[in-house]
């Protein structure tokens, strides 16, 4: 069986568009976060995008829903800085008539008609192109002296279960013009998506069905020519027993005596009834622990950087995301 790399690679700090992706309930939003925090260290400018419509962004760094503009949202150690941006379907299908088109006026007409949302039921595959092709100019932008104005890009993407059909903008195109200005837009995105730029990072949690998910996200990444990145493990807890002693206390075999002599010679002595729940206790958490190796060697299959990030018992806020970008740079996120 092959095993997972530690920390960050060469490869993944040469990418400047970082797309994270997850089952749902895996902390997709909040790795994404932390993880432009962490690009961000050392003066670099980062921009965090969200293409979801729920507005987790702001929710998390606790602001006001984001418009449909780049605004700061984070000021990082060493004068670096966060940026976010919501794409707002609608108004990049007005950009885009705009740029390509010259029909601004036109566009907002179409708009009041509800020719927008016609638009993109009629051809589904419009939206992932629009969105994408956003995502890319952010990336491609340059200031008047050449530099790029992000550092790197980081996407809090689509669930693993629709991630590949977002980013295969290549089959998108099949139901879209096959020339003129987003037809070759649209190839440029796929050139950007299937490079060396792109990394896809997965969140999971050590659970069974967030785990299998993950797993057959990457066979469904390399199936579409996608680069997998790092597999973002969320949620760790430290073990509470020696790991010789976990198999036996999952399968239940806790000697009561030996805890009761144990704890009795550090002048703890215990009622009965909270002995047994201590016991119980120790069974469940050696079957947790024994579940958790299970999945880190079903992660192992898919050969990948594996980055762990600690459980946040008193919850998610901004403090504890500087806190969650820490332990990614202490993993050896970079750029």
């Amino acid at each position: 069986m092959t095993t997972s790399h530690a920390g960050w690679t060469d490869e993944l700090a040469r990418a400047r568009l970082h797309f994270v992706t997850g089952k749902g309930g895996t902390g997709k939003t909040t790795l994404a976060a932390a993880l432009g925090l962490a690009l961000a260290r050392e003066g670099r400018r980062v921009l965090l995008i969200e293409v979801e419509g729920r507005q987790g962004i702001a929710q998390l760094f606790d602001t006001e829903p984001l418009p449909y503009a780049e605004q700061r949202i984070a000021a990082v150690p060493g004068g670096g800085e966060l940026r976010a941006l919501h794409i707002d379907v609608e108004a990049a299908l007005l950009e885009y008539f705009e740029m390509f088109y010259n029909l601004g006026f036109a566009g907002r007409t179409l708009r009041r008609m509800g020719a927008i949302e016609f638009a993109t039921t009629l051809a589904p595959g419009l939206r992932d192109v629009l969105l994408t092709g956003k995502i890319k100019e952010c990336v491609g932008r340059t200031e008047s002296d050449g530099r790029h104005t992000y550092d790197a890009v980081v996407v809090d993407s689509p669930p693993t279960g629709r991630v590949v059909k977002f980013l295969d903008v290549t089959k998108a195109l099949t139901d879209l013009a096959k020339t003129g200005p987003i037809r070759g837009q649209a190839d440029g995105v796929v050139r950007l998506l299937h490079s060396g730029e792109t990394a896809v990072h997965l969140a999971t949690l050590l659970e069974e069905m967030p785990v299998r998910e993950t797993v057959e996200a990457v066979a469904e990444l390399d199936g579409a020519d996608l680069r997998p990145g790092a597999v973002l493990v969320n949620r760790v807890r430290p073990p509470r027993l020696p790991a010789r002693s976990v198999t036996a206390a999952a399968d239940g075999r806790v000697d009561a005596s030996r805890v009761r002599d144990g704890l009795a010679s550090a002048g703890l002595k215990l009622p009965q009834a909270t002995l047994e729940a201590l016991v119980d206790e120790t069974v469940e958490h050696a079957v947790r622990v024994a579940a958790e190796q299970r999945a880190r060697e079903q992660l192992a299959e898919a050969d990948l950087p594996t980055l762990e990030l600690p459980d946040l018992t008193d919850g998610v806020d901004v403090a504890a995301l500087y806190d969650l970008a820490e332990a990614l740079t202490d993993q050896g996120v970079r750029l």
